[in-house]
């Protein structure tokens, strides 16, 4: 069944260089849809996962110092739960930049990366750690168990939710898993996307949207058993699942477990009601954007923006906003210094542009990192200047 039509967009991080303004975009429809059998929130494919996934992929996860401190303390938390050691082996998938693997290396365990990327990949091997460029699946899991390779751990965030096979991916971490080894993976919870309207975590790069009843199901289904969760602040509100093998496993099911699951159905994630609305509250959210920026415009308010990722390429082409509207937006990545987001063709500048202008408002447009960013750009209330988010309403803060 229908969830939401977010009209079309390019993927939200095939950001444009100057010579490519001149040249056409490619546009995909941006739609998702409910299975009301196994309640799977997905979209609708029409942009190969290769595409998406280019070797100039510009998202390098160290940008975030609150996802560099959230990657540290899962660190150290599961190490000493696991009693992970220099016997230890730990693989990552979608290991990115090597944001979270350089701390397993500094505990002394070995570890290995698995990131299709090149730009990220590259970095990562830049700390001295190891990285297969490939997309992981049953092949290449198959493959690492062959090899002697198998985790004791095997991490996988904000990927779970990024594949296109969902089955096949799942699959390949029962076989490079060794017999008592877990497995965590951290994703957006479905729940707090839907309760806070937080439609601009949609993209392309997003097949599955994902609740602990969903991913149970298909954990379950390709050999693996969930026994515990936990609720986490990041990315807008996510769950980490913790889950071994089925055949091997012998981990107790702790109760957070079954109180998730007994919450979310209460909810009523398996239900058609529980998805009716989402749309009209989107476009409510839409519609606000666009009212504020045109009446800054008539109030001579300069408006800049902060954060050319994903959320805000999701938001930017699903109101229409354009350069006119919006001159501008700071990134912290030097990757992204010179090009231009993805449809709305709003210029990325640096930080120092921002001091320059002086803008009376910035968009924040990673609304989840709101107070990582309003604490690192406090000096724009020397001059008066006003944050503001979009998501789940327009709000000066």
């Amino acid at each position: 069944m229908p969830f939401i039509d977010l009209a079309t967009a390019p993927p939200s991080n095939a950001y444009l260089r100057p010579e490519q303004l001149s040249a056409p975009e490619t546009f995909f429809p941006l739609r998702v849809r409910v299975c009301t059998t196994c309640w799977l929130v997905q979209t609708e494919d029409y942009a190969d996962h290769a595409e998406l996934f280019a070797s100039d992929y510009a998202y390098f996860s160290s940008m975030s110092s609150a996802w560099l401190q959230h990657s540290a303390r899962y660190v150290e938390a599961v190490v000493k739960r696991f009693g992970l050691g220099q016997q230890s082996y730990v693989i990552e998938i979608a290991s990115n930049d090597g944001y979270l693997l350089q701390y397993i290396r500094q505990a002394g365990i070995g570890c290995l990366g698995i990131e299709p990327t090149g730009s990220t990949a590259a970095t990562a091997r830049a700390k001295g750690i190891e990285v297969i460029e490939e997309f992981f699946g049953e092949e290449l899991g198959q493959r690492l168990a062959l090899q002697g390779r198998q985790a004791d751990l095997m991490i996988a965030n904000n990927v779970l939710a990024h594949v296109p096979g969902i089955n096949d991916f799942v699959s390949g971490f029962v076989r490079a898993l060794k017999p008592q080894g877990v497995v965590t993976f951290e994703f957006p919870h479905l729940m707090r996307m839907v309760d806070e309207c937080q439609f601009d975590t949609i993209y392309h790069e997003h097949f599955s949207y994902l609740s602990l009843v969903a991913v149970q199901r298909v954990l379950q289904r390709n050999g693996l058993g969930v026994f515990d969760v936990e609720e986490l602040p990041t990315h807008g509100g996510s769950l980490r699942v913790f889950a071994q093998r089925l055949d091997t496993g012998e981990r107790a099911v702790e109760a957070s477990v079954g109180r998730l699951l007994q919450r979310e159905r209460t909810a009523g994630v398996e239900s058609i009601a529980y998805y009716a609305g989402f749309q009209s509250r989107a476009d409510d959210v839409r519609d606000g954007l666009m009212t504020y920026l045109i009446e800054a415009r008539r109030q001579n308010r300069r408006v800049g923006a902060y954060g050319a990722a994903a959320k805000g390429n999701t938001l930017l082409n699903y109101a229409g906003v354009r350069a006119g509207l919006l001159p501008w937006v700071v990134d912290r990545s030097p990757g992204k210094h010179g090009m231009y987001m993805p449809g709305s063709r709003v210029p990325i500048v640096d930080e120092e542009h921002l001091q320059r202008e002086r803008p009376d408002d910035v968009l924040l447009l990673p609304w989840n990192l709101k107070d990582e960013l309003m604490a690192q750009l406090e000096y724009i209330r020397g001059w008066g200047g006003r944050f503001v988010v979009a998501v789940p309403r327009i709000e000066v803060l």
